[in-house]
């Protein structure tokens, strides 16, 4: 059985996956100093680059999108990011501390980097009661339509203090839509404050596993396939960053059908 969860690093630079169960998607996190610089081309694949605190500036051979970035961390506002398409070199460069996410997918979309403003990302209340959070949408094909990407769906979710998020379970591992729609998807947790800690649920009984991991900041779940729920313990609040990455990029999820009950209940409990 492949590992599906990893704690990301927080070194100077480039802090990968060590395991890599998804056959689409990766991500990593960026570190850099004030006043250093990060180098790279995305070759066969494009890259979201969304920014948890810190100010940069990116450079590739034909723009210049300068100091982007205003929140100090993932949990203070909503966020800038940048959209690099595939065969494209970058240098990334640092006019604070900066923290910033990676996620990326094959493409063979021909199109123009852009940047991704705060006034562009949606704001979205999902669930009710102890299931409720707060989803930021900064890339999907129905809040930015505009914004083109052959893979990438990227968003985040702030999970209050002792909330479940992506309640009830749900998956999203084959094309049957407009049921389901086949993504593999990684979560990128931060927990606030960071010594707190919070819990994911990820299982399959198609592929015989049901495992639960305890979140701590830095960690991440990567999901090619199974059920997938998570919560935050009481006094602290988490956040994940979620990229997904499919055939296409309309979504479409299928609930644990011993639990989707919950889902009707989302009405009743708002009024």
């Amino acid at each position: 059985m492949p590992a599906f969860f990893d704690r990301v690093g927080d070194a100077p630079g480039i802090n990968a996956l060590a395991n890599h169960p998804c056959r689409l998607l990766d991500f990593a996190r960026l570190v850099l100093n004030a006043g250093t610089t990060y180098s790279a081309e995305t070759g066969d694949r494009e890259f979201v680059l969304v920014i948890f605190g810190g100010v940069c500036s990116a450079a590739t051979d034909m723009h210049l999108f300068e100091r982007i970035g205003r929140r100090t961390n993932p949990f203070a506002g909503k966020p800038y990011a940048i959209y690099l398409p595939a065969e494209t070199a970058y240098t990334i460069t640092a006019h604070s501390q900066l923290d910033a996410g990676l996620c990326s997918a094959p493409s063979d979309l021909e199109t123009e980097p852009y940047v991704i403003t705060p006034d562009e990302v949606g704001v979205i209340q999902s669930g009710a009661a102890n299931f409720s959070r707060t989803l930021n949408t900064i890339l999907t094909s129905i809040h930015q339509p505009h914004r083109p990407a052959r893979r990438l769906i990227v968003g985040e979710t702030f999970v209050p203090s002792g909330n479940w998020s992506t309640y009830p379970p749900h998956k999203h591992e084959i094309d049957d839509l407009p049921h389901e729609a086949f993504h593999e998807e990684v979560y990128y947790f931060r927990v606030n404050p960071p010594e707190g800690f919070g819990l994911v649920r990820h299982y399959s009984p198609e592929q015989g596993y049901d495992t639960t991991y305890t979140i701590r900041d830095g960690s991440a779940l990567m999901i090619p396939h199974g059920y997938h729920t998570t919560c935050s313990a009481p006094g602290y609040a988490n956040y994940f960053l979620w990229c997904l990455a499919g055939e296409q990029r309309e979504q479409a999820v299928r609930f644990d059908p011993d639990l989707a009950w919950v889902q009707n209940t989302v009405p009743m409990l708002r009024s």
